[in-house]
């Protein structure tokens, strides 16, 4: 074990401060960002586990949502799509929203009394295709769900949101003024922008809501062997000369992510908390670690003493910042695992791309060597004479 290591586990109270810095600075900076992705991966959680192999957009789409040119695409490419003979089943993406009501069960029991209990949400709708094993049925849906879904009228709500609707399983409520039975309760798909209802393409067309003119939603295509996924994209981009796009599982997932970095206010918000986290965890672990080179100097003096040179010193100070922030990094994943977790109880997802945890995994790394860089110069007091006095 080295010196520098072993100094940091026999003396880590002095370096408590430092690590807690690091830790928090790194917190700052992943929370707002899982926030902001949780928050785009609650809107496609169930695309994303539909059981789509390809998805089709319009030519100017660049994402699923928020798109810069329109994701949708006229009805004649369903067929056109289809003539590829890998493609076993394509179904168009479709949805709503609204206005949705519950029906609070004193309404009916006691009609003179106050509703207290009546609550009013926007929400949006996704639809699925109330049949076993379909393209735009989620992969974790059940037989029995499906089933259930397949009733007229019949919705599943998320039970992160069955507080804020004021329903339970069974209840009845209004969506924009028509009456919907809360047949189904899911877990795993959380909004804290607005709830999701889930409900049948055939309940949604009941509802008179249902897209049925000369243009449709993105395409959810199935292919008979999922390994293919990108030679059977692109065969498809060729095969619809430019009238629309055809993307992989993988490729719309990374797009969504890189659109979410594009909108102005998020990259602002970012920045602001990647400036005020090295400031946080350059200051204190710099302040911190002189401190602790100061409590030492004594022990340095004596290194000196006995014919240790500076640059060895240097680099023990160097290596023990190295050991701080690699202390701090872990903190950081520790607590940003308990503030998800705390965030998913409270019905908001957080996602953490792997290539933004690296590279906020390197960012605390390098405020913990510049603030050790800093403290060297706290070595020049280390002067052996002073051992004498």
């Amino acid at each position: 074990m080295s010196l520098a290591l072993a100094t940091l586990i026999y003396e880590w109270r002095r370096y408590m401060a430092a690590v807690v810095a690091l830790a928090f600075s790194g917190l700052l900076v992943l929370a707002f960002t899982g926030m902001f992705m949780g928050i785009g991966k609650a809107f496609t959680a169930q695309i994303d586990r539909a059981r789509a192999d390809i998805m089709v957009l319009g030519p100017g789409a660049k994402a699923l949502f928020n798109t810069g040119g329109a994701s949708g695409l006229p009805r004649r490419m369903i067929p056109l799509v289809y003539t590829h003979p890998a493609v076993v089943q394509v179904a168009p993406l479709d949805g709503s929203g609204g206005r949705f009501m519950n029906i609070p069960p004193t309404d009916s029991a006691n009609p003179g009394a106050t509703p207290k209990d009546r609550k009013m949400e926007f929400v949006n709708v996704n639809i699925i295709d109330a049949i076993p094993g379909h393209v735009t049925v989620p992969t974790d849906y059940s037989v029995e769900l499906i089933e259930t879904l397949r009733q007229p009228y019949a919705i599943a709500v998320d039970q992160s949101a069955l507080k804020r609707l004021g329903v339970k399983l069974g209840d009845k409520a209004l969506y924009n003024g028509r009456t919907v039975t809360i047949a189904a309760v899911t877990t795993g798909y959380p909004n804290m922008m607005q709830p999701t209802l889930v409900m049948s393409r055939d309940s949604l067309r009941l509802l008179g809501e249902a897209d049925t003119g000369p243009r449709v939603g993105p395409l959810l295509v199935k292919i008979s062997d999922p390994a293919q996924a990108e030679v059977v994209a692109a065969q498809l981009n060729i095969l619809g000369k430019g009238q629309f796009r055809a993307w992989t599982r993988s490729e719309l997932a990374d797009a969504n992510q890189s659109m979410m970095f594009q909108e102005q206010f998020i990259s602002v918000i970012l920045i602001f908390a990647l400036i005020i986290g090295a400031i946080i965890g350059v200051v204190i672990t710099w302040q911190t670690l002189r401190g602790a080179i100061m409590a030492n100097i004594k022990e340095f003096a004596s290194l000196r003493a006995l014919g240790v040179p500076m640059g060895a010193l240097r680099g023990i100070v160097m290596e023990l910042s190295f050991w701080v922030g690699v202390t701090g990094i872990l903190g950081a994943g520790l607590l940003t695992w308990a503030v998800s977790t705390l965030a998913l109880m409270g019905g908001l997802p957080m996602a953490f791309p792997p290539a933004l945890v690296i590279f906020i995994s390197i960012f605390l790394l390098f405020c913990a060597m510049l603030s050790g860089l800093l403290s060297l110069g706290m070595l020049k007091k280390s002067q052996p004479a002073d051992l004498l006095r």
